[in-house]
């Protein structure tokens, strides 16, 4: 059961972490524009190799965390701050900015995949993101940090990247003529901060 509920959590929160427009994913859209599903793919391969070594390394950092609760409790307090002032600004403050595709992607004068690897680790945003989710769920008994259960949220984290980067290639493929995204994002930033924020208030309240 560990294992199961190791790997939902691990494809899940990386599925929902990639599903705001950024430099990876819409780069990954570009790519498929220009130059082919195929290249696209191959530059979403290399970004999933990344992010699968960042969550590595969060998970480790998780672990040693998780053996020091006292560490945990301060660190979810401040999180549930931060994650509550994100959900205001997306809801009410940021203003409607529909992402432009990046229009200054080179060809193909690099392998794709190791681009894909090299804009992934510009992208630190996981480590912090890992540590928090696995810290979290962790404190429910839903997530486990044995070596085969974090190996498993590791591969997990991996294809969950690359199914929601497969969505952007498919998406833009069809909308070409478009050139940018019809919808905003802003509220599902905020309804997917909103859940985190909630989840950590419950936990809060339970350790009470």
């Amino acid at each position: 059961m560990a294992l199961i509920l190791n790997f939902i959590i691990g494809f899940l929160a990386s599925f929902v972490g990639v599903i705001p427009p950024g430099l990876l994913n819409m780069s990954a859209a570009k790519i498929s524009m220009n130059e082919g599903r195929k290249k696209g793919l191959l530059f979403s391969v290399g970004v999933c190799i990344t992010v699968m070594i960042q969550t590595y390394i969060a998970l480790l950092f998780a672990r040693y965390l998780d053996m020091n609760p006292e560490i945990v409790d301060m660190l979810q307090k401040v999180a549930l701050g931060i994650f509550i002032c994100i959900t205001i600004f997306f809801f009410f403050i940021a203003k409607d900015t529909r992402r432009e595709i990046p229009e200054d992607m080179n060809k193909s004068k690099t392998n794709r995949f190791f681009s894909g690897m090299f804009l992934g680790a510009l992208n630190l945003l996981p480590l912090p993101y890992w540590v928090y989710i696995s810290i979290t769920f962790a404190g429910f008994g839903w997530f486990e940090f044995t070596t085969l259960e974090l190996w498993v949220a590791v591969i997990a984290s991996g294809i969950g990247t690359f199914v929601m980067l497969l969505i952007y290639v498919q998406f833009f493929r069809r909308k070409e003529d478009q050139g940018r995204l019809s919808v905003n994002m802003n509220y599902i930033i905020g309804f997917i901060t909103a859940v985190i924020s909630v989840i950590t208030a419950i936990k809060i309240f339970n350790d009470f």
